[in-house]
């Protein structure tokens, strides 16, 4: 594809998605009511709009968006590192994949929310809990890309650089690594949105600020159109660490293809 069709199809895909858009605000706004659907269930957009505005003033929604996304990134980046660094370490050690293995997919299978309750108990109502959840939650999709990524490398490859009298770090830094990278960004897209989930699961639980705490409530005082806030505030800062990824996948895999990079998402 050259490159103007290509611009030509973002931009009709640009357009064709703000349209979507315009539709779906138009429909918040006037569907409800002319459905008949009471405000208290599903507020119009000008009333989520308004709480907002009063959010923003009284409710310190600045505050508890900054909490929330400092939590999210360390959350994220402290995952990602650990994953990434499990995964390479069990991807080039079949003796220790075979002995950590079945405590690794014991933990896996547990489900990480359920540990929240568990981490507040050790470290009461702090930041430490939410960004745990955040860290287990992440860990396993960067983990498991990479390892696979690294089980996958050609063993050809390997094989000829040790005929070149190789040493194994120049082999993982010339082959194992390179090639374990776009699987590991597609990991780190998962996880910079599942990063969200594990914050928010652990402000639900036990938390007294953040998006998560102004969730609760918001619910506590049967207040939705803070819920709805809330709820849009998340969606946001999960897009911004999803973009974030992709912007720097572009950057440090601008050697191939746009739309293997995900640059057409």
């Amino acid at each position: 594809m050259t490159g103007d069709a290509r611009a030509a199809q973002m931009r009709k895909g640009t357009a064709a998605s703000a349209a979507l858009l315009v539709v779906f605000l138009v429909a918040w706004q006037w569907g409800p009511g002319l459905l008949g659907i009471p405000s208290f269930i599903v507020p119009p957009l000008s009333a989520v709009a308004a709480e907002f505005a009063h959010a923003w003033r009284f409710d310190h929604l600045l505050l508890h968006t900054g909490v929330t996304v400092a939590e999210v990134l360390a959350g994220f980046i402290l995952g990602s590192l650990l994953g990434a660094f499990a995964g390479y370490m069990l991807g080039m050690s079949p003796v220790a994949e075979l002995a950590l293995s079945p405590y690794i997919l014991a933990l896996q299978i547990a489900p990480k929310v359920a540990f929240a309750p568990l981490f507040i108990l050790w470290m009461g109502f702090t930041v430490y809990p939410k960004i745990l959840v955040a860290i287990l939650i992440v860990f396993f999709p960067v983990m498991v890309n990479v390892l696979t990524a690294v089980r996958t490398v050609d063993p050809d490859l390997i094989n000829l650089a040790r005929a070149f009298k190789a040493t194994r770090a120049q082999i993982f830094w010339k082959i194992e690594f390179p090639t374990s990278m776009p699987p590991m960004f597609a990991g780190l897209r998962i996880g910079a949105t599942l990063a969200v989930v594990g914050v928010v699961v652990g402000e639900l639980v036990g938390g007294n600020v953040g998006l998560g705490y102004l969730l609760t409530f918001g619910e506590g005082q049967a207040n939705t159109p803070l819920v709805f806030v809330s709820i849009v505030m998340l969606t946001v800062v999960g897009a911004i660490a999803y973009l974030g990824v992709i912007l720097v996948e572009r950057r440090v895999l601008h050697y191939l293809p746009a739309r293997a990079v995900g640059g057409d998402l």
